[in-house]
């Protein structure tokens, strides 16, 4: 029987480093002393469920009017904004909601990646391509799945692959959505499929990777089990 104490909760600290990283590290240490007194950490975390609900809300009025996915963008940024914001400043507060607010920030982001998903599937009209925003729901749901699965088996919580994290990803929808507006929707007859595979090899890469790091911790816990027995 073991007789060593848990590994504490390491839910709070992210594992692996993206490119604008530092940058954004710095702004946040430079905001956090500046917010005002009354808004507490889980003020900024329960924002996320009204920017999803805008950002289907805009999506479905670009329908009408595509100019409204300038709209879709501004939510994106005040959710990284908020979503940045939250943690750090629960910190800062020492409110010692550790464990709650992984919970609720990581459901809301999930929650946040559908609201995009499904802004976008308002705008296409053709079976396959609504198919295809399925398979790209599904996708996400399972990279992001991924993460807390590792988290939950190892934890160590590793949003950031290869450089590239949250923050990144929000500058591409922006990006995204800006291309959209200038070039019209008749490019998500190429550009969807090319997204939903990219996203797919994507999340097989993660899976991949991840599956062999369990696989391998599993063995050398093995290994040592049985050394320790002898």
């Amino acid at each position: 029987m073991s007789t060593g104490t848990a590994a504490p909760f390491a839910g709070d600290e992210k594992k692996g480093q993206s490119i604008l990283g530092p940058a954004e590290r710095r702004f946040i240490d430079w905001a956090i002393p500046k917010i005002p007194a009354p808004i507490m950490s889980h003020h900024l975390t329960a924002l996320t469920a009204v920017w999803s609900a805008l950002t289907i809300l805009f999506g479905y009025l670009a329908v009408d009017d595509i100019r409204w996915l300038h709209g879709v963008s501004v939510m994106v940024f005040l959710q990284w904004l908020t979503d940045s914001l939250d943690g750090s400043l629960g910190k800062y507060r020492k409110q010692g909601l550790v464990k709650w607010g992984f919970f609720a920030d990581h459901l809301l982001d999930l929650l946040f990646a559908g609201s995009i998903v499904i802004a976008y599937s308002f705008l296409v009209s053709a079976w396959w391509l609504e198919f295809l925003f399925l398979i790209l729901l599904l996708i996400t749901c399972a990279t992001m799945a991924t993460s807390f699965l590792s988290f939950a088996a190892t934890n160590q919580f590793q949003i950031a692959h290869y450089g590239i994290g949250p923050t990144e990803i929000r500058i591409a929808y922006i990006a995204l959505d800006t291309f959209v507006v200038v070039a019209g929707t008749a490019i998500f007859s190429w550009g969807v499929p090319v997204i939903v595979a990219l996203n797919a090899v994507a999340f097989g890469i993660l899976a991949c990777q991840t599956s062999a790091n369990l696989w391998r911790i599993d063995i050398e816990a093995d290994v040592d089990g049985r050394r320790s027995v002898r």
